[in-house]
């Protein structure tokens, strides 16, 4: 009997590989930076990208993004995107969330205009491209300021870019102070050789 199942095993296996109607759903994987910082009343992308399995289209592609603020434990829409764009048409959201993705590119971010204090909070990127259903989304926690802050790779990019700039200026004075020394001397030697007189030419 053991034997038997051992046979039978992979042929009841490959069946179920093969039998019509079954489908094998892949998971599908979503890219977003975690955390995005935006100065208040501009313009700010929230990028999300996918790979997935299976061909991409407008048919079989939908994506949702929403929005949960600081102190809410609900979700709110802000955008929806399946065939054709459904920009929010109310709410805090609406003439401020534009599309700025390309499907045929695996990319469906938006963009927020203009963005408010109230604007702070988490933004989950859903993408669905059917037969892949499954995966976790994509969250990206936006913070509005007044002032942008530097992150330690600014300073220090600012920092060398400074001392790059004082030791370019220091060069420049000194072949200024070294040309003007030589142009000096020169002079000096040219007035000199006129003011030098043969005494045997009298």
């Amino acid at each position: 009997m053991s034997y038997f199942m051992y046979r039978i095993w992979p042929l009841l296996l490959l069946g179920g590989l093969l039998v019509p109607g079954v489908r094998h759903v892949s998971a599908i994987d979503i890219y977003t930076p975690a955390e995005v910082e935006a100065l208040n009343g501009t313009d700010v992308r929230l990028k999300c990208t996918f790979s997935s399995t299976h061909p991409v289209s407008p048919k079989t592609l939908t994506v949702s993004w929403n929005f949960r603020g600081l102190n809410s434990r609900t979700d709110e829409s802000v955008f929806y995107y399946h065939e054709v764009q459904y920009p929010p048409e109310s709410g805090p959201f609406k003439g401020h969330a534009v599309w700025s993705g390309d499907i045929m590119r695996k990319d469906v971010s938006i963009t927020l205009q203009q963005v408010q204090p109230t604007f702070n909070g988490t933004y989950v990127c859903q993408v669905r491209n059917r037969p892949d259903v499954h995966g976790s989304n994509g969250e990206i926690t936006l913070k509005v300021v007044n002032k942008v802050s530097y992150s330690e790779i600014g300073i220090l990019a600012m920092a060398v870019g400074g001392a790059c700039g004082v030791i370019l200026l220091i060069l420049i004075i000194v072949l200024v102070v070294r040309y003007c020394k030589k142009r000096h001397m020169e002079d000096d030697i040219e007035m000199h050789s006129r003011e030098w007189t043969d005494p045997t030419v009298w």
